[in-house]
């Protein structure tokens, strides 16, 4: 497994634009998986670990798009129907038919190999066959190479289908089975530790006590790593001791490629991730231009000769949401081997009127409302806007998107609409 250098993440000056925080971060990291074979049948949303060539084409031979009778257009007359006699048969599976003779034509099916000589199909419902079925009345106006499938004209032999990094979708894996492959080469799933810490978290289940909370944040970013396809190991919550932490982080280097916490990274006295982190390794802060979520910790510990990245998102559920999805999550994919994709964004026009700080990009919680007049997506503002407000987040359909450099924002003012279904794949 390839590792970092121990300050792939430092980073200083102040405020740093979400943009240049993440082309900084990707061009420093890499790949650190290694291939494995997967079976077909289990490679959907697998990161593809090599490119994948054409070995044969398909379709492998010319052949017939629908039912019907192969002819020669040459033999069709252009203005008015042709009668042709039929002289021979040919369905799907039973081997290439004889050539066709000049003045016939052939009945066939869909997917059997056009005869030699043919060159288009007349579907079945456009002939009228004689009640023998000796002859045939082909309709007029069909075109050469009407419902004619040629060989190759899907996939040539030789093509790259697929290139490395790539995430395996559906479509992918039929094109992968109509080359006959039955294994893939792809990327061995990253590994994540994960844990929570605090006295005063307790897990779903558990009873509360005055004080106490639910963990919310560990559960959800579990669910958002096993849908990216990592492996995760849930080391549940930590208690507040710096031998807690320093043990789960041992363990977590033993074990995982990456560790990802939520809260405990401030310089509290019982914050004790960022101290035990920085005495077995190194932290850097990167503080972010963008509401919610302004702090991210980024850097590495190093137990037995093994140094593994460490990523603390913020404690508040809609702040580490946000800093998952707009920077971790990007930084696991290239980890992971795969190809970045930014996600879409698409116009849209404020239905709500906002202030915001001028120099931050915000990311307000937004449910859909039609579109206007131009046809552009109406955004509803959802929810209050606490960066520990986590109906509002399960409420929202995304993000709207706000600049830099905006700062009184009518209703009726456009913006760019970021939906949560093109956060998370």
């Amino acid at each position: 497994m390839a590792q970092l250098s121990d300050d792939c993440f430092a980073f200083g000056g102040g405020l740093t634009p979400l943009s240049e925080a993440l082309e900084t971060l990707l061009a420093r990291a890499k790949c650190l998986v290694e291939t494995e074979s997967a079976p077909l049948d289990r490679a959907a949303g697998r990161i593809l670990g090599a490119d994948v060539t054409a070995a044969i084409n398909v379709p492998a031979f010319d052949n017939a798009a629908v039912d019907g009778y192969a002819v020669r257009i040459a033999d069709l007359k252009a203005d008015e129907p042709t009668i042709l006699p039929v002289v021979g048969r040919a369905p799907a599976g039973g081997g290439r038919p004889p050539a066709l003779a000049d003045g016939a034509a052939m009945r066939i099916f869909t997917g059997a190999p056009l005869p030699a000589g043919a060159d288009t199909v007349m579907m079945q419902e456009d002939c009228d066959a004689s009640p023998d079925g000796a002859s045939v009345r082909i309709r007029s106006g069909i075109a050469r190479g009407a419902n004619a499938r040629l060989a190759g004209e899907d996939v040539q032999a030789g093509a790259t289908l697929l290139r490395a990094g790539r995430r395996l979708r559906i479509p992918d894996i039929g094109l992968l089975a109509g080359q006959g492959l039955t294994d893939i080469r792809c990327r061995a799933p990253l590994r994540c530790a994960l844990f929570s810490t605090g006295d005063e978290v307790r897990d779903p289940g558990e009873p509360l006590a005055d004080g106490q909370v639910y963990d919310a944040n560990r559960h959800m970013l579990a669910a958002a790593l096993m849908r990216m396809g990592l492996r995760v190991l849930d080391l549940g919550v930590i208690a507040d001791r710096p031998d807690a932490v320093e043990q789960a982080l041992r363990r977590s280097a033993a074990e995982a490629d990456v560790i990802l916490s939520s809260g405990g990274m401030s310089t509290g006295e019982e914050d004790h991730v960022r101290a035990v982190v920085e005495a077995n390794g190194r932290l850097d802060f990167w503080r972010l231009s963008i509401k919610p979520g302004r702090p991210v910790g980024l850097g590495q510990v190093a137990f037995d000769g093994k140094r593994v990245t460490v990523i603390g998102l913020p404690g508040n559920p809609v702040a580490a949401f946000t800093t998952f999805a707009l920077l971790a999550q990007p930084l696991f994919q290239k980890f992971g081997g795969e190809t970045i994709t930014p996600p879409r964004r698409f116009p849209a026009t404020l239905g709500f009127a906002y202030r915001k700080k001028k120099g931050r990009r915000e990311f307000v919680r937004v449910r859909l409302d039609g579109v206007d007049s131009t046809g552009r997506l109406i955004l509803r503002k959802h929810g209050k806007s606490g960066a520990g407000i986590l109906i509002s987040l399960s409420g929202a359909d995304g993000f709207a998107e706000l600049s830099e450099e905006a700062e009184s924002l009518e209703s009726g003012s456009p913006a760019s609409y970021l939906p949560f279904s093109e956060l998370l794949p």
